[in-house]
């Protein structure tokens, strides 16, 4: 699931976007290259008590992964990990080749204790501190999620603002229309005739759901019924995507930049809710998803390509932190204290730099109020195998 913020200090891109569209799966995970030992580990232990050593510092594309004993992470002994469980086991039907070999292990812990898992995590598992190339391991961290909206099959009145599916020769005419252009150019709206795959109420909520990248729709059909669906990501029309909140903040509009500020102005300013969504020219296509039967659907895919877990999954940049990574992630903020087990499942063509994380908070009101509020101090610990 690829994402855009509506405002994300140095994310460029499709949260929420958007986006770098996932190539070949079988070529996510980056290979780690061995440096030397790392002598940032703890003070050395009295000389009576035996210390195994650590191993070398590994680096990657745009980060070094110091070794660390499992002391240094925060939380461990009170974190419910079997919670990320699920989110592990996803991964596992796509494991890059480091973990293939652990996978079956993974898969047969899923209904064992905490302590169990806790033990197996210790004795399989080397945590390693995520730092830049320039020792620098403190970071940002921000939240997405994924809206619940209603929806209707076909435009009326109180439902005319159409979600599109991807327009008969996207890929031959690049860059396609601005968001602009599309709503305004003949010619634009006649290439997308025919394309529309839902209808909503409110401009501002198709926004969110362009800048999330994905979503669940309560739609009403012709014949009177109501399903649920989701409409996932399937492109976009290749133009730069734009904060809507930086540009209101550069323009000394608001002060508050996160959703919940953006949304207040856009109260006050009704008049001004194309000037604002022109501001960024791009626009997401979607494909409609059938959900499984259940009170529960799954999550939208990630990255990866397997589904994300409400608070378990992350969005990294994978020329730090290769896909199927168990990461331990500590923040605390206002939004949110957070030490836990979370995997690496997904990115995001603002989500750039060693340390740097989307935090996949989940679906529905209460998720966009977190997500659309987060941004506070980051630290990461990739755990590789022995």
């Amino acid at each position: 699931m690829i994402k855009f913020p509506f405002l994300r200090v140095g994310r460029a891109g499709p949260r929420w976007l958007l986006v770098a569209i996932v190539g070949s799966l079988s070529a996510c995970a980056v290979a780690p290259v061995l440096d030397e030992p790392s002598r940032a580990g703890p003070l050395a232990a009295p000389a009576a008590v035996a210390v195994a050593p650590l191993p070398p510092v590994i680096m990657q594309a745009t980060s070094r992964w110091v070794p660390v004993p499992w002391s240094d992470l925060p939380g461990l002994e009170q974190d419910a990990v079997h919670e990320a469980w699920p989110a592990w086991v996803q991964s596992c039907t796509r494991p890059s080749p480091p973990w293939a070999a652990l996978c079956p292990e993974v898969r047969q812990l899923a209904q064992a204790s905490v302590q169990t898992q806790r033990q197996w995590l210790r004795e399989r598992l080397q945590p390693y501190r995520v730092e830049s190339h320039t020792q620098q391991n403190e970071g940002l961290l921000t939240a997405y999620y994924e809206p619940v909206l209603k929806a209707e099959r076909h435009a009326r009145p109180g439902f005319r603002v159409p979600l599109y599916g991807p327009p008969d020769g996207l890929s031959k005419r690049k860059p396609w229309y601005t968001r602009q252009e599309i709503d305004t150019l003949p010619a634009a709206r006649a290439a997308l005739r025919g394309k529309a795959l839902v209808h909503l109420a409110d401009p501002v909520d198709a926004m969110v759901l362009h800048i999330q990248g994905s979503g669940l729709i309560d739609v009403r059909e012709p014949d009177g019924r109501q399903r649920r669906v989701r409409l996932a990501f399937a492109g976009t029309n290749d133009q730069p995507y734009k904060s809507i909140g930086r540009w209101l903040l550069d323009q000394n509009l608001i002060r508050d930049a996160s959703w919940p500020g953006i949304k207040s102005w856009i109260d006050r300013n009704p008049s001004r809710v194309n000037e604002l969504l022109w501001q960024n020219p791009r626009v997401v296509f979607f494909k409609e998803e059938a959900l499984p039967v259940g009170d529960v659907p799954p999550g939208p895919k990630g990255a990866q390509g397997v589904p994300l877990t409400a608070e378990r999954s992350i969005a990294v940049d994978r020329s730090s932190i290769p896909y199927g990574t168990p990461v331990w992630l500590k923040s605390s903020g206002p939004q949110t204290r957070l030490d836990r087990l979370v995997l690496a499942q997904d990115t995001g063509t603002a989500i750039v730099g060693a340390v740097r994380a989307d935090y996949y908070a989940g679906s529905g009101p209460a998720a966009g109020e977190l997500a659309g509020r987060m941004k506070q101090p980051l630290q990461l610990w990739a755990l590789w195998p022995r």
